[in-house]
């Protein structure tokens, strides 16, 4: 029973990595851009939430500090791929190019770092209920706030009108040009939100989920965000979801380890990236149920000129 509560906890854990992550690349989608620079902003993310907490001791200034990285990031993206109409599948793969290559030079110097030690969170009273207490009550806050995000992201986009705005702009944006709205300007910010968010999962993954700081230490997980996106249709509760479920494939490779049972380590490592390619060809077997959710201009330039 331990051991299965213990899986529970850990694929929550690893599930808000990609959750945060994949909410933020929802946000820039549903406006009508892809940004396939998710893995390069979560590694300078993830080596600026390290070197703050490192400095100052204090994990939730690493967090800002990640999301501010991301921002940033996502905002030289945002002008490249807005305003000067790059295009947006070259920039964003440039874009996470250049982020291995920028955090593995930054963060030569903190290889060796160790953060302080960390909290010890549990809800009072619930913490203690057999299973559910060490399975669900006893993580990281950002646990929970993963969860009161999909909820205020779905308030958001289907319950007022910013929300409505921002569909309007990734389905139509000359519709909405013509109605007044400044397109380009919300693209850039729901571009830079999305890349904070990206950060958020970044600097979530270096400061609690593996805390320490190594070259490459996103290992993907932005990729899988990226897919989970199409995975869950573009819809919040089902990134939630998709989320947990590469989380607990990721997970049970080391489950089975504990367990003892003999499978070569290779194939376990492979499962979750074996999942996500699984998950999308059945996926693209269906794709007027794509067709149907997928934002209309999602990946096309706007030319407000034109």
């Amino acid at each position: 029973m331990d051991s299965t509560a213990l899986l529970v906890a850990a694929t929550l854990s690893a599930g808000t990595v990609l959750a945060i992550a994949a909410l933020g690349l929802l946000i820039n989608e549903k406006a009508g851009i892809v940004n396939l620079g998710a893995e390069g902003m979560m590694l300078c993310a993830a080596i600026a939430g390290f070197a703050t907490v490192v400095h100052s001791g204090n994990s939730w200034l690493g967090f800002a500090a990640g999301m501010a990285a991301g921002a940033v990031l996502a905002g030289i993206f945002g002008l490249l791929v807005i305003w000067l109409n790059t295009n947006q599948y070259a920039t964003g793969l440039a874009l996470s190019l250049f982020g291995a290559g920028f955090s593995a030079f930054v963060g030569i110097k903190y290889v060796q770092e160790k953060l302080p030690e960390q909290s010890q969170y549990a809800i009072p009273f619930l913490s203690d209920l057999p299973f559910f207490g060490l399975a669900l009550f006893r993580q990281h806050p950002m646990v929970y706030i993963a969860m009161a995000l999909t909820a205020g992201l779905i308030w958001f986009l289907y319950r007022t009108r910013a929300g409505l705005v921002l569909r309007s702009v990734g389905e139509s944006p000359e519709s909405a040009h013509a109605l007044g709205y400044p397109v380009r300007r919300i693209r850039l910010a729901a571009v830079m939100a999305g890349g904070a968010l990206c950060g958020l999962a970044g600097a979530y993954v270096s400061v609690v989920y593996t805390p320490l700081w190594v070259e490459g230490m996103i290992a993907g997980k932005g990729w899988i965000a990226l897919a989970l996106t199409t995975f869950a249709t573009w819809r919040p509760t089902r990134v939630l979801l998709g989320a947990y479920l590469f989380g607990g494939v990721s997970m049970l490779q080391f489950h089975l380890q504990g367990l003892g049972v003999n499978v070569p380590t290779q194939l376990l490592s492979m499962l979750p990236y074996l999942s996500t390619i699984v998950v999308l060809v059945l996926i693209s077997r269906n794709p007027l149920w794509i067709r149907v959710n997928m934002p209309t201009s999602i990946g096309k330039p706007f030319y407000p000129g034109a």
